[in-house]
């Protein structure tokens, strides 16, 4: 943790603060109970193109974090494929963030070695020290924190976190190619399944845009990703936007319209391998004429018609 002191960040200070009010605590009231790390590795994926898994049930929304309001969810850490990202150095977005405020998941860097693309890591039972405002260059530590959560048989916090390393995308039309488009469904799927465990007995995953930022991804093609990985491992979607209402109606509405046109997993993803083939492959600018939601609303308009009476289809908020 050397790189903390040293040089002028104003961010480093805020993060010595987050980390000193866990070192206070723990030696102030010794901590009880159970910290896991599990480290899943999946060797079979879906035939994403054959996929008949119907479109999960979405509820997203601009207000709140994950952390905070994916209570008793599956919690996705945004990770770099080196867990922890630049959490001890000058990194300072989703997954830092959530490290600093629960200490104990930085442990999770002396355990795990670079994941590979059908790998990610599950820690059960960490505990959140601390509270902050602010994002990236305007992050403070704000408070300590009492974390409630309940305990499980094990004595862990009831608090699941999975870390999935996106793909760093340098050049955005990458994401569209087939390949990359396999890779992310493929990780997110072995962050979101649970091999062995029924789907009745899988909570939601609270999510939001996943690999967008820094790594370059397209949020609503991360959305799309996602939402599809759940639905395929059996799991409801709880999607944050983080201040986005923009984004927020975007992801609502393409996925009441998928929905109520009978669109299963299959079916989108051939529609983002024919998006590619028809809008990126020849794309001589840097980002194709046409936005991939105006695409799949026109394409599946084209060969499906609407139904007559669409009332009571409609998903509560």
């Amino acid at each position: 943790m050397d790189r903390l002191f040293e040089g002028r960040s104003p961010r480093k200070p805020e993060k010595l603060k987050t980390l000193f009010c866990y070192f206070r605590r723990v030696t102030e009231k010794k901590p009880t109970g159970l910290v896991t790390f599990t480290r899943q590795c999946l060797q079979e994926f879906p035939e994403w193109e054959r996929s008949q898994k119907k479109m999960p049930r979405l509820h997203v929304t601009y207000e709140g974090t994950i952390e905070s309001n994916g209570q008793g969810m599956l919690q996705v850490d945004f990770a770099n494929r080196f867990v922890g990202g630049g959490v001890t150095g000058a990194g300072l977005v989703q997954e830092e963030i959530r490290f600093l405020i629960n200490p104990e998941l930085i442990v999770s860097r002396l355990v795990t070695e670079v994941l590979d693309h059908n790998e990610c890591l599950i820690i059960t039972g960490t505990e959140q020290y601390s509270e902050y405002t602010g994002y990236a260059e305007t992050y403070q530590w704000a408070r300590s924190h009492e974390d409630d959560t309940p305990r499980d048989e094990w004595q862990r916090r009831c608090t699941e976190i999975v870390a999935i390393d996106a793909f760093h995308f340098r050049c955005f039309l990458d994401q569209f190619t087939p390949e990359k488009i396999r890779r992310e469904l493929n990780k997110a799927y072995c962050g979101f399944s649970r091999p062995g465990v029924p789907p009745h007995h899988l909570p939601a995953v609270a999510t939001g845009n996943w690999g967008c930022g820094a790594f370059g991804g397209d949020s609503r093609l991360k959305a799309l990703i996602q939402i599809l990985a759940a639905a395929e491992a059996g799991r409801d979607v709880v999607y944050f936007t983080f201040g986005d209402a923009e984004l927020m109606r975007d992801i609502y509405s393409m996925h009441t319209f998928l929905t109520k046109r009978g669109q299963v997993v299959g079916d989108v993803y051939k529609l983002l391998l024919r998006y590619y083939h028809e809008e990126c492959r020849c794309c001589s600018t840097s980002r194709p004429e046409v936005k991939l939601y105006p695409f799949v609303y026109s394409v599946v308009e084209s060969y499906i018609n609407p139904p007559e009476d669409e009332k009571g289809l409609g998903f509560e908020d």
